[in-house]
């Protein structure tokens, strides 16, 4: 793995990851792909002035990606990683779950774990509220990213424009899950981190990782009827794995 300084750095290893999942036809690249879009898109908005101290989101950006970086990478070595990005990983494998399924369960362990460890440790010394305008910022360019997703998906798999518009929800499709629930629960966990003494992080973070891992599993077994509604959505997909990263690329 090339070394990460900047958030430049952290966009060239995601290519890295992203080039390798084209190559072995890994869905794993579905997340990369993804999660490259946002860094770029923080990028920018750390060029645009658009956060209150724009060195400290790119150290935070830093902190974060890394978190996940180094889990692809030791999954790759098969060596530990935490259970909510082992669960995201091992969904990997299988051949029935949908791009949507990927993409959520690599959020919920980044969001919901790794976001809360990245804000504490970028505040370290320093009142973690001073972060807070700057956090939610985050989200909202996550929330601008949420159409791109949604074009992206329905590429992958064209009736979902129909249900989006059938359902006029499309702009909750993805929102309420990855962005508000996970958001707050982000804030509030990175907050207890913050007032956590160093003996006790990790077996806070362990806690939160076992919930986090949980919400995983749902994702991963959602019910009978869900699963089924998956694997007619599964089966109507368009395109190769490798076809698919490059569709949300775009």
């Amino acid at each position: 793995m090339k070394p990460i300084h900047n958030i430049d750095d952290v966009i060239a290893v995601l290519q890295d990851i992203i080039d390798t999942s084209i190559q072995e036809k890994s869905p794993l690249g579905y997340f990369a792909a993804l999660y490259q879009k946002v860094t770029i898109k923080v990028k920018e908005g750390i060029q645009n002035g658009v956060f209150e101290d724009g060195p400290r989101m790119e150290k935070l950006d830093i902190i974060f990606a890394k978190r996940y970086i180094d889990a692809y990478y030791d999954f790759s070595q098969n060596k530990t990683v935490t259970s909510s990005w082992l669960k995201a990983f091992m969904l990997s494998k299988k051949f029935w779950p949908i791009v949507l399924q990927h993409l959520l369960i690599g959020m919920n362990a980044h969001i919901n774990l790794d976001l809360g460890i990245a804000a504490a440790q970028v505040s370290e010394g320093q009142p973690i509220e001073n972060l807070k305008n700057d956090f939610d910022k985050i989200n909202e360019i996550l929330s601008s990213l949420v159409t791109d997703v949604e074009n992206d998906l329905a590429t992958i798999w064209p009736f979902l424009r129909k249900i989006l518009k059938f359902t006029r929800k499309a702009d909750n499709f993805l929102v309420d899950f990855s962005m508000e629930i996970a958001r707050d629960g982000a804030w509030n966990f990175a907050v207890h981190l913050a007032n956590t003494s160093p003996s006790d992080l990790d077996k806070v973070i362990q806690e939160r990782d076992k919930k986090v891992a949980e919400i995983a599993s749902l994702i991963s077994n959602p019910g009978l009827i869900a699963i089924i509604i998956f694997g007619i959505i599964r089966l109507g997909e368009r395109g190769t794995v490798p076809q698919k990263i490059k569709d949300l690329m775009h």
